[in-house]
């Protein structure tokens, strides 16, 4: 399971502008925003931003200039797939260290989707466990053990919600090294990838 929201993409105008820097091109600017306030490529820039793409990271620095930000929610196993991309990333997650006894434990707050029968039974008993361990550990915060029985017990299923700061460039990486994975998550974070701005002529490159 993975959940992509309240995501936006900023800075295309001064990316579009700082890639016509090398040959002080501007007067070929023909990008202008519409009456909705999204930034619409012109032809002249839309051809010289997909030269550059194409050409390589060497040459296309102005995608690492288009920033997205995006909350997503993911189970533990994906992020750490996800955190082999630090160059160009920041995320603040949800602590578990800090609010892993807030609430109580259920099904929802696990990746659990392609478990069959019996696996939702083992899952259902772990979930039980940490939910008495919990109960215990606001009854006593005292006895540390409770707490050191939920953090080293919780299962890479447990889904955390993350704000991330990435750019173009950093998903034309992730676009193309994990569109063909075998775990789900990673094919529905590749079709919102596509589904950005200009995605399919700035990121899907090689396509």
């Amino acid at each position: 399971m993975i959940k992509i929201e309240r995501y936006s993409v900023m800075n295309f105008e001064n990316a579009i502008r700082g890639a016509r820097n090398p040959l002080n091109s501007w007067s070929k600017l023909d990008s202008e925003y519409d009456a909705d306030g999204n930034y619409i490529l012109g032809e002249n820039d839309m051809a010289l931003a997909q030269k550059l793409a194409r050409a390589g990271s060497d040459h296309r620095k102005f995608l690492r200039q288009i920033f997205v930000s995006v909350d997503i929610t993911a189970p533990l196993y994906w992020w750490k797939e996800f955190d082999t991309y630090k160059v160009g990333t920041v995320a603040n997650s949800c602590s578990t260290m800090h609010k892993i006894h807030a609430k109580s434990f259920d099904r929802d707050d696990f990746s659990c989707d392609r478990l069959d029968e019996g696996g939702l039974e083992m899952l259902d008993a772990i979930i039980a466990y940490l939910e008495k361990e919990r109960l215990a550990f606001i009854e006593n915060k005292d006895e540390k053990n409770h707490w050191h029985n939920m953090i080293q017990l919780l299962p890479s299923s447990y889904n955390q919600m993350r704000t991330v700061t990435l750019n173009y460039e950093n998903l034309i990486s992730m676009y193309y090294a994990r569109r063909s994975h075998k775990l789900a998550e990673w094919h529905t974070y590749c079709d919102w990838v596509l589904s950005l701005p200009y995605a399919k002529e700035l990121i899907a490159v090689k396509d």
